[in-house]
């Protein structure tokens, strides 16, 4: 399956303007990378650029991504709502701007009881833009 050609929308109980992912690029059982061409529409654009609030919600947003694969493609079940349970060590290098694309990549440090760890690390190209942990608790049903 090209993962690319998967609506990003089927995969999130988030719905526009609030989505902040634009295609699913990788998915592993422990690697998922996402990409997203920042644009002036975005709510979390200011001044024409990308503000932190946006970076964290497109770090979950990645993390959503990764379980509503799962959850559709491997499961065949629903999408699930999940929350930010915490965000750790969160260093933000730059902010990208308007028109820059963002490559974000979580990697699964652990899963347990509807928990899942995170690292993240938001590029472009091999700039590291911002990276952090996130663990996010998996709920009920969109």
């Amino acid at each position: 399956m090209e993962l690319e050609k998967i609506d990003i929308h089927e995969l999130l109980p988030q719905e526009e303007p609030f989505v902040m992912v634009g295609h699913l690029i990788h998915y592993d059982d422990i690697v998922t990378v996402t990409t997203t061409k920042i644009s002036d529409e975005n709510i979390f654009v200011e001044s024409g650029v990308f503000t932190p609030s946006g970076v964290i919600e497109n770090i979950a947003q990645t993390c959503a991504a990764r379980i509503g694969y799962i959850n559709k493609y491997i499961l065949k079940k629903g999408i699930q709502i999940g929350f930010i349970g915490a965000v750790r060590d969160l260093t933000i290098h730059r902010l990208p701007k308007t028109g820059e694309e963002i490559t974000t990549t979580i990697s699964v440090i652990e899963e347990v009881f509807g928990m899942t760890l995170v690292s993240a690390s938001v590029k472009i190209n091999n700039e590291v833009l911002a990276d952090a942990e996130m663990k996010i608790a998996v709920g009920g049903r969109s």
